[in-house]
């Protein structure tokens, strides 16, 4: 049988050129596919850019065994029966303005030997509030051997606040830091107030030392007021700032409330600083200033106003400016001058072996102290550098 095999090719042919137009129709339907679905893709995309404001008013909660972290698009952040991994900080830091947290049930810590902090807070108009019931608890007593942070074993500081524009902390309730509790350091325009620092299971043995209620440096314009701790060490230590405002408070068992000590730091200045209204009980020291010897600095219009001191085991009152190596000299430095200090109402007991008043200084001028009533004890008699007509005597 003969076969046309040119008929047969040209219907080959026929059907290849069929095969390529679907293919090809095929092709330009995937093409304006794909071009419609990144039309809705950019379209998509604009539409969420322009919703990501309602993503910053989530509501975030922290619960379980987290660090936290990862939080700046929380407008309020929740932290409720945390457990902080050993070695981990609790971040709360880089919030978004405005945001507020809320601690609520108890917040623990897993033990390690490190610097800290434990806790870290920052942000700008930041409200932070401690409600009804919640802890925080450093269970302390797993690093306390007496020697703070002096000793072989390394112990976290307990809580960093940076927090700025119009900031507010209230309600905390803190028990038993490791060494320090508060770090208030590069605030500014925020106020503390009605936070309980309870470390006074510390007492036993003496094991709790360096638990400093608040440490304040690098601020502005920082207001701590209503607020309670027992301790075994300041219970405020401005070390640096200008506009601190610490009042209506209630110290216990510690050092007392102090400034300084003043120097040796990236900022050796005090400016406007305010006790009032402050009770400070059962205590090292009332009320104290100390500067470093031969550092460089200033200590400027301070005012100790209407406080109350009861149960003081040193001094009721101590200036000096003669600290070196975390000790007096006896030899008061001039390089960090107290100015225009104002001593206004200062009433109270120290114990039977305790001075009223030890006044210790070189440089300083313009001084005011009057209505300073305080009972018991002796008088140092051997004060130096007192201004000439300030009031001021031991």
């Amino acid at each position: 049988m003969h076969v046309d095999s040119s008929n047969d090719n040209s219907n080959d042919n026929n059907d290849t050129n069929k095969q390529q137009q679907q293919k090809v129709s095929s092709e330009t339907k995937k093409k304006k596919m794909l071009f419609s679905n990144t039309l809705l893709i950019a379209a998509a995309s604009a539409l969420l850019a322009e919703a990501s404001p309602l993503e910053k008013r989530d509501s975030c909660t922290l619960s379980g065994k987290t660090a936290g972290g990862g939080l700046s698009n929380c407008a309020t952040v929740t932290v409720n029966n945390v457990e902080v991994p050993a070695g981990k900080t609790l971040d709360l830091t880089g919030l978004q303005d405005g945001a507020t947290v809320n601690f609520v049930g108890q917040v623990t810590f897993d033990y390690d030997e490190w610097v800290g902090p434990l806790v870290s807070i920052s942000g700008k108009n930041i409200k932070v509030v401690g409600k009804s019931g919640h802890l925080l608890d450093g269970d302390g007593a797993r690093w306390w051997d007496g020697k703070g942070d002096s000793g072989k074993k390394v112990k976290p500081k307990f809580m960093s606040l940076k927090l700025t524009g119009n900031s507010d902390v209230g309600g905390l309730q803190i028990k038993n830091t490791p060494i320090q509790a508060i770090s208030v350091n590069s605030c500014s325009d925020t106020v503390i107030h009605d936070v309980t620092i309870d470390n006074s299971d510390g007492d036993k043995d003496s094991l709790g030392h360096n638990t400093d209620g608040f440490d304040v440096g690098n601020v502005n314009n920082v207001t701590i007021e209503n607020c309670h701790v027992y301790n075994q060490d300041d219970c405020i230590a401005v070390n640096s700032g200008t506009g601190v405002y610490f009042k209506n408070n209630y110290c216990s068992g510690g050092h007392g409330a102090s400034i300084g000590s003043v120097g040796l730091r990236s900022n050796n200045v005090v400016d406007t600083v305010y006790f009032e209204n402050n009770q400070i009980v059962n205590s090292d020291n009332g009320l104290r200033i100390k500067t470093i010897q031969k550092a460089t600095g200033s200590v400027n219009n301070v005012h100790f106003l209407s406080n109350t001191i009861s149960g003081i085991r040193k001094f009721g009152i101590v200036v000096e400016t003669d600290y070196s190596s975390g000790s007096t000299t006896g030899t008061p430095g001039s390089k960090v001058p107290i100015t225009n200090f104002e001593v206004d109402g200062l009433t109270g007991s120290v114990d039977s072996s305790a001075y009223r008043v030890k006044i210790l200084v070189a440089g300083a001028s313009k001084w005011t102290w009057k209505d300073v009533d305080i009972t018991g004890g002796s008088s140092f008699g051997s004060c130096t550098g007192i201004p000439s007509g300030s009031g001021a005597s031991c």
